[in-house]
């Protein structure tokens, strides 16, 4: 069975597009921009469980009767919010990229 789609009036070849140097370099910008990210989150992700099971920086009082460890874990809610904020924005570039690879490589 060939792995080709139909996409309007043209045929994709899914394995020969994967196999172009652009396609290649749109996967390598998207590693490269998402990265950091992913990172930075489980950084953060676990830090939470480590900073209160293990030390009592976060059990100060922080608004009242809030403490660090509530806000920490609120904030990754905003954080999470925030990041999916900043890739749907990049997404829009990456759709472009992806488009541009499809046209050039259509076959009629």
């Amino acid at each position: 069975m060939s792995n080709q789609k139909t996409r309007g009036k043209s045929t994709l070849d899914y394995e020969r597009i994967v196999q172009t140097e652009d396609f290649k370099a749109l996967v390598k910008r998207k590693q490269t921009f998402s990265r950091p990210y992913v990172v930075f989150f489980f950084a953060a992700y676990f830090a939470l469980p480590l900073l209160t099971g293990y030390t009592k920086v976060l059990e100060g009082p922080a608004i009242g009767a809030i403490n660090w460890t509530w806000i920490y874990a609120f904030s990754m809610f905003v954080m999470v919010w925030v990041f999916t904020s900043i890739y749907m924005n990049k997404a829009k570039h990456f759709d472009k990229d992806v488009d541009k690879i499809i046209e050039k490589n259509v076959l009629k």
